[in-house]
Formats: C-alpha cells, structure tokens, sequence
C-alpha cells in the first residue's frame, strides 16, 4: 500500500469514529431519559432486574483496508512514422537570355569601374597641376620682390655715391676758386663763381666766340617752322671748361633744345675772353637759322 491510498484511508476511518461516538452518545441520551421517566412514574420499590451491558460506549469496527488498484502502466506511445525524406528540386538550367544580360551587366559595371578610375586620376593630375602652378606663382612673387628690394638698394646706393661725387667735385671747385682767387688778390665776395680779379661781363665779341665754338657741334635735321629761340645758362671753371648747362628758356621744340645742350656737353670747354678772364656763368642764345 502506497503513501496515496493510505492518506485516502484516514479520512474515512475518522469518518467512521465521529459516527460511533455519536451514536453512542445518543444511545446514553436515550437511556438517562428512560431511567428519568421511570423513578417519576413509579413510587413503589424498584423491582430488581439484571442488565447485561456489553461496553460504556458502543464501539463500530473500522471498515477493513482496501487495497488499492496497482496503478496502470503508462501506455507507451507508438513511434512515429519516419519522415519522407526531403525533395530535392533541380533548378532548370539557365537560359542563353540570361547568360547574355549577366555579360552585359558585367561588361557595364566594368567600363563604370573603370570611368571612376580615369576621373579619380583626371582629378589627381588636376589638382597636381594647381599646386604647381601655385607654389611657382608664389616663387615668382617672392623672386620679385628680392629683385624690387635689390634694385632699390642699388638704387640707394648709386644715389648716395652719386651725391658723393657730387660733393667731392663742388669742394674740388671751390678749392681751386678759392686758390686762384687768393693767388690773383681777387676782391670778390667770398661766395663769387668768378675767376677774376675784380667782377665784370664778358666782352661784346665773346658770345659770338663761344657760339662759333658750339655750332660745329649741334647735329639738328629736322625742319622747325619758325626760328624758335633757347637760351642756355653755361657755368665755367676758371680754365673754360664746362661744369654746368641749364635750360632757362625752352624754343618750344623739344629737339632742338636737346640738340643745343648736347653740343655744349661735347664742346667741353670754352675759350677765354679777350681779356684772357673766363666768366664763372652766362647765357647765349641759339637759333636753327644761324647754324
């Protein structure tokens, strides 16, 4: 007997004592009024009598145990039936249709491939040729600008020594006036360009002396109508030689005044008065008619 059947049997067997126990309880309940009624109703002496009892409380026998049913096997399940094996289905053999579009798909990704490839490399040597052409752009502008930078230092440099020369002639001059003039005993004023012993203009022959000196010299061709008229102001050293020309009156015809101040830059030097002084400064006139 298992542990199941023997907890189903408890119940019942307590079932069955609640039962006894009440039964016996009415049965002494029955009996107490029984004997109540009988000392009241009868007043003579109680007869004897002889009772057998059995037990205090009337007892049940508990049912006899039952044996349970062996439990049913489980029933085995039958094997399932063997799945069909799968079926392998042939793929039909391609089409030439198809083999022709997946060619063409082909060839068409193919020559894409190989536009992007030219474009990226176009792109490239693109790029390539804008660096270069910026990094000579920028050596060009630096090449510049070291060239302006030197030729304007030259440029200072040949202005300062230009100045220098300048100088030194104008303190060489004014060395050799200051020695003549100190050897003559000249009575000029300490600034006078003259080599004189005292101040005076050049004789009235002496201008048609110099120019006489200088036409050989003027090369003009062109025609000029007219006979315009330039005046040359010509500085002298004290032993006629030319140390200065100025325009101090343009002829209006910028050729002939370039030629008359060339022939005096090729003259030189210019002969002395009369008088033998030579004027530190004059001017003289010169027209295309009297060549």
């Amino acid at each position: 007997m298992n542990a199941a059947t023997l907890d189903d049997l408890r119940p019942r067997r307590r079932d069955r004592i609640s039962r006894g126990v009440a039964l016996a309880l009415v049965v002494h309940a029955v009996l107490l009024v029984g004997l109540s009624l009988n000392v009241s109703w009868r007043s003579s002496e109680p007869v004897g009598g002889e009772a057998e009892l059995w037990a205090a409380v009337p007892q049940v026998a508990a049912p006899r145990a039952v044996e349970p049913d062996p439990p049913k096997p489980m029933p085995v399940p039958p094997p399932e039936p063997p799945k069909p094996a799968p079926r392998v289905e042939t793929p039909p053999p391609p089409s030439r249709d198809a083999d022709i579009a997946r060619e063409k798909r082909e060839e068409k990704e193919k020559l894409l491939d190989k536009q992007r490839l030219d474009d990226d490399r176009k792109a490239r040597a693109q790029q390539e040729q804008e660096r270069k052409a910026a990094e000579r752009k920028q050596e060009l502008a630096k090449t510049e600008a070291l060239q302006r930078e030197a030729d304007k230092r030259e440029a200072e440099k040949q202005k300062r020594l230009d100045t220098e020369r300048s100088a030194r002639i104008e303190a060489q001059r004014a060395e050799n006036l200051k020695r003549i003039q100190g050897e003559a005993g000249a009575t000029g004023a300490p600034g006078s360009t003259g080599a004189a012993a005292q101040s005076a203009g050049p004789s009235a022959s002496y201008a048609g002396r110099i120019k006489a000196r200088i036409k050989p010299n003027v090369v003009f061709t062109d025609e000029v109508p007219g006979n315009p008229l330039a005046t040359v102001e010509v500085r002298l050293a004290p032993d006629g030689t030319i140390i200065g020309r100025r325009l101090v009156k343009g002829s209006g015809v910028k050729a002939w005044d370039d030629a008359v101040l060339r022939a005096i830059d090729k003259t030189e030097v210019l002969p002395r008065d009369t008088d033998g002084r030579v004027p530190a400064s004059f001017e003289i006139d010169f027209r295309p008619r009297d060549l």
